[in-house]
């Protein structure tokens, strides 16, 4: 007995030391890149490169932040409702079935590698569809990479509802979609923004899909939705660096920082939406 206790002893702190392993490693990659990125980023980054456009081996930004903003508002105006809708109704409305089915699927479609996802909208909406390189076709493809992130945390938030409040519901007469509409959604409303909010993080991350679908220009978008090239932050992040120039790399340095940053203000201030009607009641 005490030889088999000191086994699991001996094999708990040796899980227990590879586990602090690991994540230490984790977050030394992260801080690093991190880290990186906002000294190098500040280093070079001007205050003018938000008015300039990108040019030859240098410029600015501002083509690239427009873009990217275009591109993301498309793919959420798209994902955003399919994403909520469709995770109320996996989580409220559909049979034991199809729920299980709309999960699977799901977790297929967050699987698969977003450059195939990039050249499958090449092939039927660049070609097939003969909408050219666009901002439409980029949307898409930035939308079916969002949909299962969306759908997935507005589900999980839902099921973490208690139980007691959707009797509560029944009991005052409220149908289910009542009760969903005017007492269930509430509480889960920090996970679904949750979601969205992971959702545009990855969506602004994201290079292998647009070069299929959104191709690339120094221009400024026009909002043409089709036959209209436009530029983003990562094709500079991903392009520049290689090039053999310290002006390129100072312009790719400096769009990773302001990709950065427009996450963490739209973290921020979508948090801040979000909590402020729960500290009102």
């Amino acid at each position: 007995m005490a030889l088999r206790r000191k086994r699991r002893k001996f094999g708990s702190t040796m899980g227990w030391t590879l586990g602090w392993i690991a994540t230490a490693l984790v977050l030394f990659s992260l801080a690093d890149m991190v880290g990186t990125i906002i000294l190098k980023g500040v280093a070079s980054f001007r205050w003018n490169m938000l008015w300039t456009v990108t040019s030859g081996e240098a410029g600015g930004l501002e083509n690239a932040i427009l873009g990217t903003f275009e591109l993301i508002i498309i793919s959420i105006i798209l994902a955003g409702p399919l994403g909520v809708l469709g995770g109320i109704f996996t989580s409220e409305f559909a049979s034991k079935p199809v729920a299980k089915t709309i999960r699977f699927l799901t977790e297929v479609l967050s699987g698969v590698p977003s450059i195939v996802i990039g050249y499958f909208g090449y092939l039927l909406m660049v070609l097939q569809w003969g909408w050219g390189f666009s901002p439409i076709a980029g949307g898409i493809a930035l939308t079916i990479i969002m949909l299962p992130y969306i759908l997935r945390n507005t589900e999980a938030s839902l099921q973490q509802v208690p139980l007691s409040l959707r009797e509560a519901a029944w009991g005052l007469g409220m149908t289910r979609f009542q009760a969903v509409y005017k007492v269930i959604w509430r509480p889960a409303a920090g996970g679904m923004a949750t979601g969205i909010l992971m959702a545009i993080a990855i969506g602004m991350g994201e290079t292998a899909p647009l070069l299929y679908t959104a191709g690339w220009s120094s221009l400024n978008p026009t909002w043409q939705l089709t036959h209209h090239q436009l530029g983003y932050l990562t094709y500079i992040v991903w392009t520049y660096i290689d090039m053999p120039y310290t002006a390129s790399h100072q312009l790719a340095y400096s769009a990773a920082f302001v990709l950065l940053v427009i996450v963490l203000v739209i973290n921020i201030a979508v948090r801040a939406l979000v909590t402020r009607p729960s500290l009102r009641r």
